[in-house]
């Protein structure tokens, strides 16, 4: 499919296709079966240049769109989910949302060795009571002097047991629910903070994933981003782009599962003849590819919207179409990795062939940014106004 993209994003598109090919990929069942990403894999990510994507050049980023973010997140996930879903909470999640939300003294601070890649970064929202229910979170945050006091734990949030700095959400005014919250960056070094333990989970393993501690955490009033009570802004804000950007997760996947299943068909013999033959086999091609294109298209839509738009949030056309695109993506990724393994037959229920690690790196995408259930809502209640 022609989305007319510049000559930039076509040469992006190249690069990543060959660093894929050629240095991700190979690696990418010893990431699933060793719970960790090579130190080398994110270097090259440095060296690329994608670490600071979307951050403007003068803090050390290469100053692309979203639509580069998208094509960057699916080619990563047709070679690894783990290494996309750690790149996307470090380049979206935490740089974009804070050059997009941080004042100039922070972003100086901040941004250059994070776009660098000499620090990782990350994004805590999530606790253990607070999933989908964002604004539902009890991490309390007071102010003392020119310090906020900072106590409760974040939960499932990727990239903390190595990140150096992030976002993180606490309620500076419990009592005002959704309008009381804060937004912090945080580092890990500050007194209090904790990651106490490494998630090991069944999917995009390697990227890693943790829990976060806050006794007495202390962050100093200039960490605050945005605002004291601001935070549900940046919130809101960088979920709308982290929903169009993972939508191209399960995209990838589903390219690499495709391309397996094509190849398989072409060589597996069965009764005498390949099993492309059947037109059993035909059909759930036919199927993985009409989806698959399906979810491009829709993802794309939503990128290209991001850059002729202010950003999201409820009642823009952005919250909807990239709840629509998120929702779509994810449960296609679902569907064509069943296929897959259903193709590959017993050899895809085995932990040898990479089918069943797509499998399973495909569960997150109807989870991680919102569950299915939520984007649906979001959908249902743009087109009603509610």
């Amino acid at each position: 499919m022609d989305f007319h993209w510049n000559e930039d994003q076509k040469m992006l598109q190249e690069m990543m296709r060959r660093f894929v090919d050629h240095e991700l990929t190979p690696w990418a069942q010893k990431i699933d079966a060793k719970d960790k990403i090579p130190k080398s894999i994110r270097n090259k990510l440095s060296n690329l240049g994608v670490m600071g994507l979307t951050v403007p050049e003068q803090y050390g980023g290469a100053g692309a769109d979203v639509i580069s973010a998208v094509i960057v997140m699916e080619e990563l996930s047709r070679g690894s989910c783990s290494v996309s879903l750690s790149w996307l909470a470090h380049a979206i999640l935490c740089a974009d949302n804070l050059f997009h939300h941080a004042n100039e003294f922070q972003r100086e601070k901040y941004l250059p060795k994070l776009c660098s890649g000499e620090h990782l970064g990350m994004l805590a929202l999530t606790e253990p009571g607070a999933g989908s229910d964002a604004v539902g979170i009890k991490t309390v945050a007071v102010k003392k002097g020119k310090e906020y006091i900072l106590n409760g734990r974040k939960v499932f949030i990727t990239n903390s047991p190595l990140a150096h700095v992030g976002i993180l959400y606490a309620k500076t005014q419990p009592n005002r629910g959704s309008r009381g919250i804060t937004a912090f960056i945080i580092e890990k070094d500050f007194p209090g903070f904790a990651v106490t333990r490494w998630i090991e989970k069944m999917g995009h393993r390697g990227s890693p994933t943790g829990e976060i501690v806050l006794e007495d955490c202390r962050i100093p009033e200039e960490n605050v981003l945005l605002g004291e009570n601001q935070g549900v802004r940046v919130m809101m804000d960088g979920l709308d782009v982290e929903r169009t950007v993972i939508a191209a997760g399960p995209v990838g996947l589903a390219r690499a599962a495709l391309d397996l299943c094509v190849r398989y068909a072409g060589e597996r013999e069965q009764f005498g003849k390949t099993i492309g033959n059947f037109q059993l086999i035909q059909g759930k091609l036919a199927d993985m590819y009409t989806e698959m294109e399906a979810a491009r298209g829709l993802c794309y839509r939503a990128a290209a919207l991001c850059q002729v738009t202010e950003r999201g949030g409820k009642g823009t056309e952005l919250h909807k179409l990239a709840a629509a695109a998120a929702l779509f993506a994810g449960e296609m990724g679902e569907r064509v990795s069943n296929n897959a393994v259903q193709i590959f037959g017993g050899y895809g229920y085995t932990m040898e062939y990479p089918v069943n690690r797509l499998y399973r790196d495909a569960k997150l995408y109807t989870i991680g940014a919102g569950t299915s259930e939520i984007r649906r809502t979001i959908i249902a209640r743009e087109l009603l106004k509610m």
